[in-house]
């Protein structure tokens, strides 16, 4: 659908008429994506991060968090664990961990793709060669947020990080092949709804095959805990406004969404959203990898993760995806 900027800071405002909006982002969703629901098992595998930002709970400078880091062999073992209950997707995530060097991820990447799943890498800032080898080992997709297209703000919320370098990563990306995902968060400290609306026309410009929109929740053991935290309303008005702006692609009901009302992910699903990524990531390394506070479903096991969000999803009258949900504007390419 073409929206201009005007257009969408207008959507965006409009409390009122949300539940029209959310509408008709359901209607374009089932147009062009249909109403399976794709499930990607999520495995949180380190969180030691050589980054700084200030909104995030595994920020470097974060002296109160366990850290942890996986063995090679753990996380392939998840990993299995995750593809025997039915799994096609396999999303590895980390803060941006360096022991993890080329060579590590490529060995896990290699024995993961054995259980003949998509994989998802979301480690963040690499250079082209590790991009791709990472590619040439197996992996399918990736993600990587630009949270923001205001420099400034990006600057000040992420010290000693440059903008300019993430969008050059997100283009290496896109060139090797990837299907790509990227986001936003709402709801940032200084973040306007023109901003915003920005935003989502730059994650069409580069032809983004997943978008994650999530709301900004202050995590108390970081610079901005006394902020206000983004509401899930504005998120969810987002997350449909991307649904008209690119109806043909993956678009994850995240489990922000959810830790801000206990139906989260479900109206995220009634507004556009087509995924779900039910965490995977067993023991005690459930609750220490906290981006934000309130995450939902640290005590439960893998498995009930699973089964829950499917007895949700079927309750609303959509289907569990069969296959790998690679996203319709990556196979039209």
């Amino acid at each position: 659908m073409e929206l201009g900027k005007n257009k969408i800071v207008r959507l965006l405002s409009d409390e009122a008429n949300q539940e029209e909006l959310l509408h008709l982002a359901d209607d374009v969703r089932r147009t062009h994506v249909g109403d399976e629901v794709h499930l990607r098992g999520l495995i949180e595998f380190s969180n030691i991060c050589r980054n700084n930002c200030l909104y995030c709970g595994i920020r470097n400078g974060n002296h109160e968090v366990k850290r942890y880091r996986m063995a090679p062999e753990e996380l392939i073992g998840m990993a299995k664990k995750a593809a025997d209950i039915g799994f096609k997707t396999i999303v590895m995530q980390s803060g941006e961990d360096m022991y993890y060097s080329k060579n590590v991820m490529c060995e896990i990447i290699k024995e993961v793709k054995k259980l003949d799943v998509a994989i998802t890498l979301s480690i963040g800032e690499r250079d082209y060669e590790e991009y791709q080898a990472f590619k040439e080992a197996g992996a399918d997709r990736y993600l990587m947020r630009i949270e923001t297209t205001d420099k400034d703000l990006y600057h000040r919320l992420d010290p000693k990080m440059s903008w300019q370098h993430r969008y050059d990563c997100l283009m290496m990306i896109k060139g090797l092949g990837y299907e790509l995902g990227s986001g936003i968060m709402v709801g940032l400290p200084g973040q306007s709804i023109e901003s915003i609306a920005e935003d989502l026309l730059f994650l069409k410009e580069i032809g983004v095959d997943m978008a994650g929109i999530g709301p900004f929740i202050p995590h108390p053991q970081t610079p901005l805990a006394n902020e206000t935290g983004g509401t899930l309303n504005l998120a969810l008005r987002t997350m449909a406004v991307m649904r008209l702006l690119l109806p043909d692609i993956n678009i994850p009901a995240t489990t922000a969404m959810e830790s801000l009302h206990p139906e989260g992910r479900i109206m995220a699903l009634q507004g556009g959203a087509n995924v779900v990524m039910p965490n995977m990531t067993e023991g005690e390394y459930r609750k220490l990898y906290e981006l934000y506070p309130g995450k939902v479903a640290v005590n439960d096991s893998p498995a009930c993760c699973r089964s829950e969000i499917a007895r949700k999803i079927i309750s609303i009258g959509r289907t569990i995806g069969t296959g790998c949900g690679q996203s319709k504007s990556f196979a039209a390419k």
